[in-house]
């Protein structure tokens, strides 16, 4: 009787240890336990990361594995932040990177490790032809500006049903709200424009949509998700890369399960 109660209180104690961590809130507590993360530690954070990525079948789709995990790294360090949507797991990528003639965006649900959406997403007037090759996050520039991007409100602008951005990587695009640079359906970013002018059309800075897709991508997005548009550019840094935190949180998350799942068997 006396080893049980000894065991019970350390248990108390582990509990009472985990809630003092960084992410001890109940709404991020919640997130993580939708994320579907492995049961076993062992595995680790890569795995995870891999389990998503083949479950998904992005490789299939055209979206690189390296890509893929800095995003994802991004989305656990802005969760960890508090900055994300409690209740969703919605990760969007645009990889620069590519041809705007590919389908260069994606929405994924890491929680059900879903490919939701895959389409073709346009970059700024003066960032370049078929691939963009400058970015700026100053005002009028029309170029396109890199990096995390957390979704704000849905508003009705000069192109319709609109979604606003706000940049988390300060010097890279922290002045998009400023820009306008919002989430919107686009005519030129199509089939037809691709076939007539050998590339996709280009926005002022937006990462324009197609017109038929807008509300479901808008939709999709909305409410404080994760927006990540990459370049693998060598001046390119940014906090939220802290793949240590992001495994941590992982690690974390683990611990608290295996912690909480021993209480329920007293």
């Amino acid at each position: 009787m006396k080893r049980y109660a000894l065991g019970l209180a350390g248990v108390l104690v582990i509990i009472f240890a985990l809630t003092s961590i960084s992410w001890k809130s109940t709404g991020h507590s919640k997130a993580f336990n939708k994320l579907n993360l492995p049961a076993n530690p062992d595995l680790g954070y890569n795995t995870y990361l891999k389990d998503i990525y083949n479950s998904a079948q992005l490789e299939q789709h055209g979206l690189s594995l390296d890509v893929f995990e800095k995003a994802v790294t991004g989305f656990f360090n802005l969760k960890l932040s508090g900055k994300i949507s409690a209740d969703k797991a919605i990760l969007s990528i645009a990889d620069f990177d590519q041809s705007s003639k590919n389908k260069r965006l994606w929405i994924i649900d890491l929680a059900k490790r879903e490919l939701i959406l895959n389409t073709w997403v346009a970059h700024g007037q003066h960032s370049g032809g078929d691939k963009p090759t400058k970015f700026s996050n100053i005002n009028n520039s029309f170029q396109s500006s890199i990096g995390f991007y957390v979704t704000g409100e849905i508003y009705n602008g000069q192109h319709g049903r609109s979604l606003r951005l706000d940049g988390m990587d300060e010097g890279f695009n922290t002045n998009a709200r400023k820009r306008a640079i919002v989430v919107h359906g686009a005519s030129y970013v199509s089939q037809g424009t691709i076939n007539a002018l050998g590339r996709l059309g280009r926005s002022q800075g937006c990462p324009a949509v197609p017109a038929e897709l807008s509300n479901e991508v808008i939709n999709t997005i909305g409410g404080k998700t994760v927006l990540f548009i990459n370049v693998s550019d060598v001046d390119y840094n940014s906090k939220y890369l802290n793949e240590g935190l992001a495994a941590q949180l992982a690690s974390n998350y683990y611990e608290s399960v295996n912690t909480l799942d021993t209480v329920s068997n007293i």
